[in-house]
């Protein structure tokens, strides 16, 4: 089955048309940065399997994300290429195209985005585009689908795809050191084009470099490349090799451009201009987006969200409990299944499946976000205090992420440059409040604050970015001195989400938490029923006399300090590694056993008020859960990076709980 590689800029529809050619569907937002590693998927007629690729701006990478691109050229050596190219940002793209051409493999041109370019006045000629480049151009509009069925019927069959025939002339002093390079890597076995591979070498490019070392005499190849550069130089012709080859493809564009773009009635972006005089502000936009943060908090938890949720709980604590219980009741079911099924599984899952409307619509409203192109402006708008605190605001956009889970978002922090913003994000992302961390904070601000539960809910997740902000300052002073950073985004314009793209996006963060619930909150609730259910002295023991009593009894001692030194607490701290949900599924069982009273009023009278706001802060900073863990391991390749996380996190959880706790006796809120 032949394989072919998708690429392009970023934010230029590479993923959409990937999702509509292979049935798939993968995070599609109005940002860049937004494929960090490649995907793959089956093309609809079975003639092959497609690799969608981070989008880069260049094959010479600047993150992570943009190296895998490069890598897989070299390693993996696809049977055809596609490059999708925004006609709005034409002259741009083309860099990106100039490369791939001198890849030398087949190649598709998909002319993405001709809707709007054709709105701001700008015409591009594909038949133009396509005489002088030598391959096919297709006019696309990936959002919407118009076009790709000519993509896919192109595509059936690669091997019909022209073969490339393009070349740039470099000059006679780079193509003699093309030549000698060629002659170099002759020899060896499995590389792709020995032209196109000359020329990113002589680029500089360190994928490159680093693929060649030990095939190759990489100090004799550096002296041909030193000497091109000298030689340049000496005629005064560019200051460095990689600026001579980026001015011969620059103006062999723009020579293009003017045969095929005609951009005489351009027109702005007259609604993304007028929205960014006011959205990126200097004074306003700041406050536009705290604004915008808390009616989203009051439409989830409040006017929208917990009606929602009450009909939910009503559901499974009445009907859903009663009917099993009848069921269980006419099969002749022993006392311990009828207590596994009704007060292990319905009660602890239940206790959690209760939010799931209110994080549907968070995720709902954070897609909003990302595919409007509002999520661009919000790291531009907060790159100033982020640049005080030693990150830039591009981090930001991973933190926002982190909102829905902490693992995509400590990928996401691959299209971060800088080596230092990129460690430092991934270190700092477990503190933002994920969505698993969510029914604790609604359970506990519904029972402690009802008539203010956005604003505590927005305080957590606003607590989440200060001490984030804190500690970046503090590692960037101690751990990573003299590292500097550079920011740079690209605004997209602003459009309106599909409500397809909207849904989709919304079912595939929202079906990570159900999964969670058929699984992992699922064998938890059993187990911690078991443990509540058995005892030293056998089985249907007293709680307090349970293995999870006596489990939880040896944490909480040194809970004592934080204002919640029972038993119960410290039995729900240590499962919630595994799962931050499994926390509250933990308490409904705990509490679920007492007959008469419900959790919040059992809850009510373990906690106060402000033991309660310490029992939040705690779960909000404490350990990481397994899967990012895990996560962080891989993205940062070191132990001791992965230890310090989970470390310095439970670290400051019990030092602010404890802050909080004894602070507000001393104050008198005890």
């Amino acid at each position: 089955m032949s394989s072919i590689a998708l690429l392009g800029n970023p934010n230029t529809g590479k993923t959409s048309l990937f999702n509509t050619l292979t049935s798939s569907y993968e995070y599609v937002g109005n940002w860049a940065g937004v494929t960090v590693e490649k995907k793959v998927g089956d093309l609809k007629n079975g003639a092959g399997t497609l690799i969608d690729l981070p989008g880069i701006y260049s094959l010479h990478p600047l993150s992570r994300d943009e190296g895998v691109a490069t890598q897989y050229l070299l390693e993996e050596a696809p049977e055809a290429l596609v490059n999708i190219v925004d006609a709005s940002q034409l002259e741009r793209n083309l860099m990106l195209t100039v490369q791939l051409l001198e890849y030398g493999r087949p190649t598709l041109i998909g002319l993405n985005m001709v809707d709007v370019a054709k709105s701001r006045g700008i015409i591009v000629d594909p038949e133009a585009l396509q005489r002088r480049l030598g391959v096919t151009v297709l006019p696309l509009v990936a959002r919407t689908g118009k076009g790709s069925s000519q993509v896919l019927s192109m595509l059936e069959n690669s091997a019909d795809i022209p073969p490339v025939t393009f070349r740039l002339d470099y000059g006679p002093v780079v193509e003699q050191a093309v030549s000698a390079i060629e002659r170099e890597l002759g020899s060896i076995p499995g590389l792709p084009n020995s032209r196109w591979v000359a020329l990113q070498f002589l680029e500089q490019n360190p994928v490159i470099s680093q693929v060649l070392t030990g095939k190759s005499d990489l100090q004799k190849l550096t002296a041909i490349r030193n000497s091109c550069q000298s030689e340049l130089q000496i005629k005064k012709l560019a200051l460095t090799l990689p600026q001579w080859i980026r001015s011969i493809r620059t103006q062999y564009i723009r020579n293009l451009c003017q045969d095929a773009l005609d951009a005489s009635g351009i027109k702005p972006h007259n609604l993304t201009e007028r929205l960014d005089i006011v959205l990126t502000n200097r004074y306003l936009g700041l406050p536009i987006f705290l604004a915008f943060m808390y009616v989203l908090f009051k439409t989830t938890f409040e006017w929208v969200g917990a009606p929602l949720s009450d009909l939910l709980d009503g559901l499974i604590s009445g009907p859903i409990s009663s009917g099993a219980t009848s069921l269980l009741d006419s099969i002749g079911a022993s006392d311990f299944l009828h207590a596994l099924i009704v007060d292990g599984i319905i009660g602890g899952v239940g206790g959690v499946i209760v939010f799931v409307p209110q994080i549907f619509i968070l995720f709902l409203i954070i897609s909003f976000v990302e595919d409007s192109g509002y999520m661009a402006r919000v790291s531009l708008v907060m790159d100033s205090i982020m640049e005080r605190m030693g990150l830039n605001g591009k981090a930001f956009i991973p933190f926002i992420i982190g909102f829905g889970c902490n693992v995509p978002a400590i990928m996401a922090a691959r299209s971060i440059e800088q080596p230092k913003d990129r460690m430092l994000t991934t270190l700092l992302l477990p503190l933002m409040s994920c969505s698993a961390r969510l029914p604790v904070y609604l359970l506990f601000a519904a029972v402690f604050f009802p008539a203010n539960q956005a604003a505590v809910i927005m305080t957590m997740y606003a607590l989440g970015i200060v001490f984030a902000l804190l500690l970046c300052k503090l590692f960037s002073k101690y751990l990573f001195k003299n590292e500097s950073s550079v920011f740079v985004i690209e605004l997209p314009p602003y459009r309106m989400p599909q409500l397809k793209s909207l849904s989709r996006s919304t079912w595939e963060k929202g079906k990570g938490f159900l999964r969670k619930a058929g699984t992992i909150i699922l064998a938890g609730s059993v187990i911690i029923w078991i443990m509540s259910y058995v005892g030293p002295s056998g089985v249907n023991v007293d709680m307090d006399h349970s293995f999870l009593a006596k489990f939880g009894g040896l944490i909480a001692p040194l809970l004592q300090p934080l204002g919640f030194g029972f038993w119960q607490a410290g039995s729900t701290l240590v499962p919630g590694f595994l799962a931050k949900e499994v926390v509250v599924s933990t308490m409904s069982i705990i509490y679920n056993t007492q007959e008469g009273a419900s959790l919040n009023a059992l809850i009510s009278q373990m906690f106060t008020p402000l033991s309660s706001v310490s029992f939040m802060v705690f779960i909000l900073l404490y350990t990481p859960c397994l899967a990012t863990v895990g996560v962080i391991k891989k993205e940062t390749a070191s132990w001791k990076w992965t230890l310090f996380s989970i470390g310095y996190a439970v670290a400051l959880a019990y030092i602010v709980s404890l802050v909080i706790y004894q602070g507000g006796r001393l104050l008198g809120f005890a």
